[in-house]
C-alpha cells in the first residue's frame, strides 16, 4: 500500500474523500497488486469463512496432541447457555470463540493467522459474536474484517509481529488492536475512531510477556486469546463513546517496538521464563519431553 505507510496518513487519506476505510485499504491494495479490489473482497470472504470454519470446529472440542488444551471453549458456551452472566452473550462468545480458534490451531487443525497462528483467535472470535448478536451477514462482517487486515498490515510495516522478536504485545496485542478497530467500524465508528480503539487496546497490552510452556503455543496462549477478546471489545466501545487515546496510534506502534527490544530473551517465545519456568511449567516441560 503504497500511500498507507502510517495511521497518520490512513486518517489524512480517509479526509480527503467520502470512502470507508474497507474500500480505503481494497483500493490501495488493489493498486499495488494490479488486481480487481472485488478480487481481493472475494479473497477476505473466502478467509472468512475458513475463520468461522476454524470457530465450529474448535468448538467441538477434543484434546490437542500434547493433552494440555481443548473443551474450554465449548465449557465457555455451555456456561452461558445455563443463564446470562456478566457481560452477557456477546462477551461469552467473543471469549469461547476465540478460545476455539486457537485449540483447533493446538490439533494442527487449518486456521487464518491474523496476524499469527498464536494471536488468531481475536479477530474471528470477536467478528463472529458481533455478527450473531447483531444479525450481521457475511458481506457486511468481511467489510471489517477488511479494516482489521488494513490495521494489521501498517503496524507490520513497521513492527516484528512474533513473540520471538518483540513478545506477546506483538501477536495478541496487535491481534486485538486489529479487532478492535474492525469492531470499531462494524459499529459505526468513523476512521478516527477505529484507530483510536486500535490504540487503546494495544497500549493496554504493552509489555506482554511470550512465555509458552514447554515451548507450546497452548498455554497461556489458547485462554489468553479469549482474555484480549475482551480488550477489544473494550477498545472498540471506549473509543464509540468518545474516549481517545492521549497517544496516537503511531506512536504506541513505536513504543511496543521499543519495549520489545528492551525485553529479555527469556520472556520472547523461549520458554525460558515467565510461566514456562514456573515449577509447573518445567514438570510439564519435562513430563512431555522426558527429560530427567
Amino acid at each position: 500500500m503504497a500511500r498507507l505507510q502510517t495511521f497518520a496518513d490512513l486518517i489524512e487519506l480517509a479526509r480527503e474523500g467520502t470512502r470507508p476505510l474497507d474500500e480505503i485499504f481494497l483500493d490501495e491494495e488493489a493498486a499495488e497488486r494490479e488486481v480487481p479490489a472485488e478480487r481481493l473482497r472475494q479473497t477476505f470472504l473466502e478467509r472468512w469463512a475458513v475463520m468461522k470454519d476454524s470457530v465450529r470446529r474448535g468448538l467441538a472440542g477434543g484434546k490437542s496432541f500434547s493433552g494440555l488444551v481443548g473443551g474450554d471453549a465449548k465449557r465457555v458456551i455451555e456456561f452461558t447457555r445455563g443463564g446470562d452472566i456478566a457481560g452477557g452473550h456477546l462477551v461469552a462468545k467473543a471469549i469461547a470463540y476465540s478460545i476455539a480458534v486457537l485449540e483447533e490451531n493446538s490439533r494442527m487443525g487449518v486456521i487464518v493467522a491474523a496476524p499469527t497462528a498464536g494471536a488468531a483467535g481475536m479477530v474471528p472470535g470477536t467478528l463472529l459474536a458481533l455478527s450473531e448478536e447483531r444479525g450481521i451477514d457475511d458481506a457486511a462482517t468481511v467489510r471489517g474484517l477488511v479494516v482489521a487486515g488494513g490495521f494489521g498490515a501498517l503496524v507490520a510495516a513497521r513492527a516484528e509481529l512474533s513473540g520471538a522478536a518483540g513478545g506477546c504485545q506483538a501477536e495478541q496485542g496487535v491481534g486485538a488492536a486489529m479487532a478492535a478497530g474492525g469492531l470499531a467500524f462494524l459499529l459505526g465508528g468513523d476512521s478516527e475512531t477505529c484507530v483510536h480503539a486500535a490504540a487503546l487496546t494495544l497500549q493496554n497490552t504493552l509489555g506482554l510477556a511470550c512465555d509458552p510452556v514447554a515451548g507450546l503455543v497452548e498455554v497461556p496462549c489458547v485462554v489468553r486469546n479469549g482474555f484480549t477478546a475482551m480488550l477489544a471489545l473494550a477498545g472498540a466501545q471506549t473509543a464509540l463513546a468518545g474516549v481517545r487515546s492521549v497517544i496516537p496510534m503511531d506512536e504506541v506502534v513505536e513504543a511496543m517496538v521499543r519495549i520489545g527490544e528492551a525485553m529479555p530473551r527469556s520472556l520472547k517465545e523461549t520458554a525460558d521464563g515467565g510461566l514456562a519456568m514456573t515449577p509447573t511449567g518445567c514438570r510439564i516441560r519435562n513430563d512431555l519431553y522426558q527429560i530427567k
